[in-house]
């Protein structure tokens, strides 16, 4: 098989910026999602067409980046609160 409709692009997730590379392969689209700095894969979906492989993959990608803002936030209080004992 060979890839076909390749397609690559930057995108504003939040407060992230994310690369979205998709593609087909035989019947079957593929998305992976991943943040431009360091270049971590986030998420990886599949579906009938590209939107739909995409939207799942991005849907992955901004509960993750969610997830890091919360761990950010919490990280930063506790850190303010060791400093003031």
């Amino acid at each position: 098989m060979k890839v076909e409709e390749y397609s690559k692009r930057q995108q504003q997730v939040g407060q992230w910026k994310v690369n979205i590379v998709s593609y087909r392969l035989g019947d079957q689209y593929y998305c992976t999602v991943d943040n431009v700095e360091p270049g971590a894969t986030l998420a990886r979906a599949q579906g009938l067409t590209q939107d739909e492989a995409e939207k799942k993959a991005l849907e992955k990608a901004e509960g993750m980046l969610a997830k890091t803002l919360v761990v950010a936030l919490v990280s930063r209080r506790q850190m303010k609160g060791t400093a003031n004992r």
